[in-house]
């Protein structure tokens, strides 16, 4: 048991068989990790099983083991490229080996800002805290910003007076902003939002930041978020709104939002008004998106209840490149980043695996195993990605 190869590439029954016969502090750490996703690892690659391994040795707080696990040769397959930064690991039997906690209930929503220069991560969990996180030193940065209770569903990132905020969205139809720096909220929630928030997205007009939300009504409000009131209401939805994100069009700036009715729709922010045709080829509720430039262009990317992943050229009004196929479940997450120089897509399916596409050749580049629903994700700005799955958090870097 002390060759990490037998772990990633034996047969699983033979290596159970192994686990049960072994004994040793060692083996008693290798049979946790490798039991903590074993109902995994019958369909997985060799491959594929090194990276969950990596996680799982991650999420029982052994770094070493992880980047040993990762840089374990697989026969013929490439090295991995990506490896596992650390985990929280509150899912897990302590007692085997130390963990990092975190949430206690699914992962909803992550982003990603800058606190002090340092890369962070903003969770937001049904279990109702928001959590923040320190990228680099792969800790929880102070206590929850608040307590227990209000099931967070939403969460967005923001500049107030030159200081990081977090706006977060709640199943009780109420929105909370928070200071990320003295970790306290800022001023009263926003109220009377049409229904539970869904989708939060944030935008600064005339110089003032605005908080974009999307409800269970079928409503997307914009809100003033110094005055705290709606500059807008915007209407016309068959459902609800699930994905809404923010783009500058024509210098002007605009939402893109998703929802149960199939149709990506875009909106002048100022005008308070659609623009276009709604954007039609999802043949079933769109559950995520995200926006970006590709050349020089606003796009956006959604992910359907059906699987499938499509890119949208936003001034020219269609789908650009092929339909992106291969999840077995609905896209709960889609995230947009650069890698290698290429515009990439990075999507989160309820099938446990995030899948990194790259959007110049229409085409999977990477294939990452997760053993629970992958419901948010989110790139920080230095390629960095966190990943919520099930209740954990996990940050992976290219290597």
């Amino acid at each position: 048991m002390d060759d990490l190869a037998v772990l990633v590439s034996g047969d699983p029954e033979r290596v159970r068989g192994l686990l049960n016969g072994a004994v040793g502090p060692w083996s008693r750490v290798a049979e946790a990790v490798y039991r903590a996703s074993q109902h995994v690892h019958e369909g997985a690659s060799s491959a594929e099983r090194r990276q969950l391994l990596a996680l799982d040795a991650a999420r029982y707080g052994d770094r070493e083991l992880s980047e040993r696990i990762t840089a374990t040769p697989v026969v013929g397959e490439s090295a991995s490229r990506w490896k596992v930064e650390w985990a929280t690991g509150s899912m897990l039997d302590a007692r085997s080996h130390r963990t990092l906690t975190g949430h206690d209930d699914e992962v909803r929503a992550v982003a990603v800002p800058e606190i002090n220069g340092r890369p962070h991560a903003v969770t937001g969990s049904e279990d109702g805290t928001v959590l923040v996180w320190d990228l680099i030193a792969g800790r929880q940065a102070g206590p929850p910003l608040n307590g227990p209770g209000r099931k967070m569903s939403s969460l967005a990132v923001l500049e107030i007076d030159g200081r990081p905020h977090a706006v977060t969205g709640c199943y009780d139809h109420t929105a909370s902003i928070w200071d990320l720096t003295t970790r306290r909220q800022a001023g009263p929630p926003l109220t009377d939002l049409c229904g539970g928030v869904w989708a939060v997205a944030t935008v600064e007009i005339d110089g003032r930041p605005h908080a974009v939300t999307g409800s269970g009504h079928g409503t997307l409000l914009l809100s003033d978020l110094v005055t705290r009131r709606p500059a807008q209401r915007l209407t016309g939805f068959n459902g609800t709104v699930w994905g809404v994100a923010t783009v500058e069009i024509d210098g002007r700036p605009h939402a893109v939002t998703s929802g149960d009715e199939g149709k990506v729709r875009v909106w002048d922010l100022i005008a308070g008004r659609k623009v276009g045709a709604p954007l039609t080829g999802h043949r079933s509720c769109v559950w995520a998106m995200a926006t970006t430039e590709i050349e020089g262009r606003p796009h956006a990317v959604t992910g359907s209840g059906g699987g499938t992943v499509r890119v949208w050229d936003l001034i020219a009004g269609g789908q650009v490149g092929p339909t992106l196929t291969g999840h077995d479940d609905r896209v709960c997450s889609v995230a947009v980043s650069e890698f290698d120089g290429r515009p990439h897509a990075v999507t989160g399916s309820d099938d446990g695996t995030v899948r990194v596409w790259d959007l110049d050749a229409g085409l999977q580049a990477d294939r990452l195993l997760f053993p629970s629903p992958v419901q948010a994700l989110a790139t920080a700005s230095d390629g960095r990605l966190v990943v919520g799955f099930g209740a954990e958090v996990a940050v992976l870097s290219r290597i």
